[in-house]
């Protein structure tokens, strides 16, 4: 089997982390690097065994696919040179910073005929895979998705809509295979001028209501979601690789001369996840997807959907709040006493 030759633009500690996977896959030659600090560059080139290109042409031009894994601002500058030169991307979420620049890059993919691939990792975490195949035989009523962070450790490129809540928008749009009809948003800045904690509950066409929680001032690291299904209700724990389902049942056990002898209200069945790394088989996916031809399991349009949510999302946040209704100017219903 030819092996890909895989590039990585931008090797910060995420892009190091593309680096230090590509080397262990199969099919798989890390060609190259490109990142715009040459110090950075020779180092993780070094570490990795690869080559530091001095341009990102120079990169294009020696590689069939490249990791984008620059700050989001850059990312669409970036994504469109490499598209326009026939390299394959796939580009960290969030995939831009708006609608706008994520819709040139789905029409230049779509011009150029080159897969791109969105980096929403957790479709590829070995617990969402699980708890989808799980909800294929349930009716979900409500979601909870929580996703909380310490503030040291976030990313100040972008707030916590697009740092952090952008995983969960796709995830809802996934498992519900819908997009919202309503949104609900409130956040407010704590440690930034820009939103680090926010709420949103979102109404779906069949009925389903998801309420996502996204925190970068938390100091305890969390990532979860819980549903309430008609047949069960369900915790998945996706950063412990984790899933417990609760099931409610009344079985009665009697013979015809004694009174009963066992009842159980109901019961908790706890799921084995295997052990993968998730960027590992999200790059996996990637790379086959090069070789094969076929259309990247996250593509370019959920992450345009993603963005065009979250732009909403964010528009109504930094409008400002909407007045509250102040009680004392209610109507009095008829006959109550002042």
């Amino acid at each position: 089997m030819k092996s890909v030759r895989v590039g990585v633009v931008g090797v910060g500690s995420m892009g190091e982390r593309h680096c230090r996977v590509l080397q262990s896959l199969r099919g798989v030659e890390l060609a190259g690097i490109y990142d715009r600090c040459p110090e950075r560059a020779l180092e993780v080139a070094a570490r990795y065994e690869t080559i530091p290109f001095p341009t990102l042409e120079d990169l294009a031009a020696r590689v069939e696919a490249a990791i984008v894994a620059t700050p989001t601002p850059t990312h669409t500058e970036i994504a469109l040179e490499l598209i326009e030169r026939g390299v394959a991307v796939l580009i960290e979420k969030p995939m831009a910073t708006s609608v706008v620049e994520a819709m040139a890059i789905c029409e230049a993919a779509r011009r150029h005929g080159v897969p791109v691939q969105v980096g929403h990792i957790e479709r590829f975490n070995p617990v969402y895979i699980e708890l989808k195949a799980i909800l294929e035989t349930m009716h979900p009523i409500s979601l909870i998705f929580r996703r909380l962070s310490p503030y040291a450790v976030s990313n100040r490129d972008a707030d916590v809509i697009l740092d952090l809540m952008i995983h969960d928008l796709d995830l809802a749009i996934d498992l519900i295979g819908a997009g919202p009809t309503r949104i609900y948003p409130i956040g407010r800045p704590v440690f930034s001028d820009a939103m680090d904690y926010a709420v949103l509950t979102m109404e779906f066409p069949g009925g389903e209501v998801a309420t996502l929680f996204a925190s970068r001032v938390t100091e305890q690291k969390i990532r979860a979601i819980e549903i309430t299904a008609a047949e069960a209700y369900i915790e998945a724990d996706l950063l412990n690789k984790g899933i417990t389902i609760y099931r409610y049942t009344i079985p009665t056990f009697t013979n015809d001369s004694q009174p009963v002898k066992y009842r159980q209200e109901g019961w908790m069945e706890r799921i084995g996840i295997p052990m993968a790394e998730p960027l590992a088989l999200e790059l996996q996916h990637f790379v086959d997807c090069v070789r094969s031809g076929q259309p990247p399991a996250v593509s370019a349009l959920d992450g345009l959907r993603a963005i065009q949510l979250a732009e909403r999302i964010r528009l109504l946040l930094y409008s400002g709040p909407i007045p509250a209704i102040r009680l004392d100017r209610i109507p009095a219903p008829a006959g109550a006493r002042p």
